[in-house]
């Protein structure tokens, strides 16, 4: 089977002046398609060295990183731009929306990168299924922390990724607004089947997860969500 993103043996070692730091060690990981998966840690766990090899923004020093069944080790820089943009979404801590553009005009502008034509009836049902239809018109400074979330929630969406990283999605949130916007994604996950990894240090956050993972000292492993 073909998962939206497996890891196998994955580690990375960082050079430290004369010292070697293990960021990851031997890890292996995988998800499903429509899966919201949390991964919790201390600082220093591992958690963003996990979050950058998935994404494909570096390279590990051992092991095979699998998207949609391709081995990202095969790939050319060029193949590999291209995997991450077409399959991977991203949602970070803060929403990442171009101050200038409107909500609508966020998406014309990933279209414009890749060269397609705008479709605007994917843009508005994206909107209407995370409630933000009549914001389509509005610049980012004039939305609330949440709504700007979701604005990026549905910009991660709009490609149909297969696998959506997302890097402490409520951190700038209250707590009313996180435990939405996490409702929200694990929604989104079971809906549309992208498979959406969260990092979060929120713990209250876990019991909406499918599965639950635990970092500490580069190592992984599962805990019970519930």
């Amino acid at each position: 089977m073909n998962y939206p993103l497996e890891m196998k043996q994955i580690s990375k070692t960082f050079k430290q002046g004369r010292t070697e730091i293990q960021a990851l060690k031997s890890l292996d990981f995988h998800v499903q398609p429509g899966e919201f998966v949390s991964i919790i840690g201390p600082s220093g766990s591992g958690k963003s060295t996990f979050l950058t090899i998935a994404g494909i923004l570096q390279e590990p020093s051992n092991g095979t990183l699998l998207v949609d069944g391709q081995d990202v080790s095969q790939l050319s820089d060029k193949q590999k731009s291209e995997l991450r943009f077409g399959k991977i979404g991203f949602i970070l801590q803060s929403s990442n929306l171009i101050p200038f553009l409107t909500v609508k005009e966020q998406f014309q502008l990933l279209d414009r990168y890749i060269k397609e034509k705008t479709n605007k009836e994917k843009i508005n049902n994206l909107l209407t299924s995370l409630g933000i239809e009549e914001l389509a018109n509005q610049y980012p400074n004039d939305l609330s922390g949440g709504e700007r979330q979701r604005v990026a929630i549905a910009k991660a969406l709009y490609h149909h990724p297969s696998v959506i990283l997302a890097d402490e999605p409520t951190a700038s949130l209250d707590s009313e607004r996180a435990f939405e916007v996490v409702e929200l994604l694990k929604e989104q996950a079971h809906q549309t089947k992208a498979a959406i990894i969260m990092v979060t240090h929120d713990k209250r956050l876990i019991p909406y997860s499918d599965r639950v993972f635990e970092m500490e000292d580069g190592l992984m492993k599962e805990r019970p969500s519930k």
